[in-house]
């Protein structure tokens, strides 16, 4: 593969609206093979704050429909708990 085939894919992947679906539709690379190119055309540092910045990423995993993305937003707001203002609980709401 060219520097220059292994510049434009590390672009791509870089690119926020680029999904994974979209990079191998233009090069023929599945998301495997670009994390391969990445890890091994980047400095270790560099490719971990890719993947952090990629994981998770509905952007990137266009395999997700929008009603799916949807769901998937609506589903991690009820497993976060809910936050308490500890300034308004009076003591005797505390179980000792």
């Amino acid at each position: 593969m060219k520097d220059t085939d292994i510049h434009e894919i590390i672009q791509l992947a870089w690119d926020d609206k680029a999904s994974f679906n979209d990079i191998e539709a233009q090069t023929g690379l599945k998301e495997k093979e670009v994390k391969r190119i990445m890890r091994d055309n980047m400095k270790p540092s560099s490719f971990r704050m890719w993947r952090k910045r990629v994981y998770g990423r509905d952007m990137k995993h266009a395999i997700l429909s929008p009603i799916e993305n949807t769901k998937k937003r609506e589903q991690n707001k009820r497993l976060r708990p809910e936050r308490i203002d500890l300034k308004t609980l009076e003591n005797d709401d505390f179980i000792s």
